[in-house]
């Protein structure tokens, strides 16, 4: 069996940590191919409840072997505290982290801490993790790999150099305390006994089981509205998790990716600075935002709430190009009286159709709504679609229809078993 993409359509928080938990039954491996522990996936099982930044969500699976890609920025620190986690939850799933790999190392995060600082009013919103610095030494090519913490002696002897260059930034820019050289050599040593089996090849591992027909599941850490080239810029994640970042982050050949999933919040959220046009704000958006618990897996941060935008939907739509999506998060709206559905823009006076990644203009967008009846009535932990209030059913319809994407799966709780499986995405054909 080929590889199958699971994608954020909106601007991350959309619950794919509990949809991919829910498929990887059916995989042999779960891939995750982008970002850092700057993400949060969120999964509830028969194990407990588990929090994840960085190990991908196949772990509760005793067949499922989780891969941390190339295109991962990895906190060896946050990591060694989530296998102590998993080990003491007696999760069976296996770890392997490629050791093309990046690594956040502690003077990326003091860089991250002080850039953010120093823009005041205009920050961006990161989660202050080290992520973006981490990717700036990647691309400028002096970063580090994980394959490096192998031989801890050699690269003490680079660090001592990459460490006092890092550290003129922090004095002569920002006037900060300078990273300790002593104890970023201990964290690699440290590194080393505590991570070495877990690195490894990860090409030899995809291709092999690519080979012997199995199941891939490719997991994506935020959404595409955040991507670097794709998203509302400068207000975005430091990589791509659309479907170029599975390619690249994986190495995977876009062949031998039968299918991209979608996953949609039955609403929008967001985290962070950025122009978000359906956004609720006052009362009804506080309350879905306690009601839902709407707050960052990550930071804690309360998530910003919005009516779903079906113009950004499809601009994720159209460059993922997702062959089915699953609707989140659809028990959230209950209780509400009317639903709006974004299906335009007003822009000085003009209907829009399309999504722009401008954000002069896309602040000055006022959405253009389509209203349904909400259903009055308890939808959570349903597991059949006729059950469905009729309402629920034409608003799922109308998302279908405007997407123009079929859905898969309908999640109606945050456990691991309450889903409404329509078309399972990843079913052998």
């Amino acid at each position: 069996m080929p590889a199958y993409a699971v994608i954020g359509g909106q601007w991350g928080d959309e619950g794919k940590g509990k949809i991919i938990d829910y498929l990887a039954s059916q995989a042999k491996i779960v891939a995750r191919y982008s970002g850092g522990n700057n993400a949060g996936h969120t999964v509830i099982n028969n194990k407990g409840k588990f929090a994840f930044h960085l190990i991908p969500c196949g772990i509760a699976w005793d067949n499922v072997t989780n891969v941390i890609g190339n295109g991962v920025v990895v906190d060896p620190n946050v990591l060694i505290e989530e296998i102590e986690k998993i080990k003491k939850a007696n999760l069976p799933g296996k770890i392997l982290i490629s050791n093309k790999s990046h690594v956040v190392m502690p003077y990326h995060i003091e860089l991250d801490r002080l850039e953010e600082l120093s823009r005041g009013n205009t920050s961006i919103g990161t989660t202050g993790r080290g992520i973006g610095p981490a990717y700036v030494d990647k691309v400028a090519r002096s970063g580090i790999r994980m394959d490096e913490i192998l031989s801890p002696l050699v690269l003490q002897k680079k660090l001592s150099e990459i460490v006092e260059n890092k550290n003129k930034i922090i004095q002569k820019i920002y006037n900060s305390t300078p990273i300790s050289i002593e104890n970023t050599t201990n964290s690699i040593f440290r590194w080393n006994r505590e991570l070495s089996t877990y690195i490894g090849d990860i090409d030899k591992v995809l291709d092999k089981s690519l080979k012997n027909n199995e199941k891939i599941i490719l997991e994506g850490a935020q959404g595409s509205l955040l991507d670097i080239d794709h998203g509302t810029y400068p207000y975005v994640t430091s990589s791509s998790p659309t479907i170029g970042g599975a390619i690249t982050g994986l190495g995977i050949s876009p062949s031998k990716i039968k299918s991209s999933i979608g996953i949609y919040k039955a609403y929008c959220t967001r985290v962070g600075s950025g122009p978000f046009p359906t956004e609720i704000i006052g009362k009804i958006g506080d309350k879905i935002r306690q009601e839902a618990g709407e707050f960052g897996t990550t930071t804690g941060r309360g998530r910003r709430i919005g009516w779903f935008d079906a113009v950004a939907g499809k601009f994720s739509q159209k460059i993922n190009g997702f062959d089915s999506i699953i609707i989140t998060r659809l028990d959230t709206l209950d209780t509400w009286d009317e639903i709006k559905v974004c299906v335009k823009y007003e822009f000085e006076g003009k209907e829009i159709e399309n999504f722009s990644i401008n954000n002069e203009i896309l602040s000055k967008c006022k959405p253009i709504y389509e209203t349904f009846p909400g259903w009055k009535s308890s939808t959570f932990g349903m597991k059949k679609f006729y059950d469905l209030p009729t309402e629920a059913k034409n608003y799922l319809s109308f998302i279908e229809k405007t997407l123009s994407s079929k859905i898969s799966l309908i999640s109606t709780g945050p456990k691991r078993e309450e889903v409404i499986e329509i078309d399972n995405p990843i079913k052998d054909s």
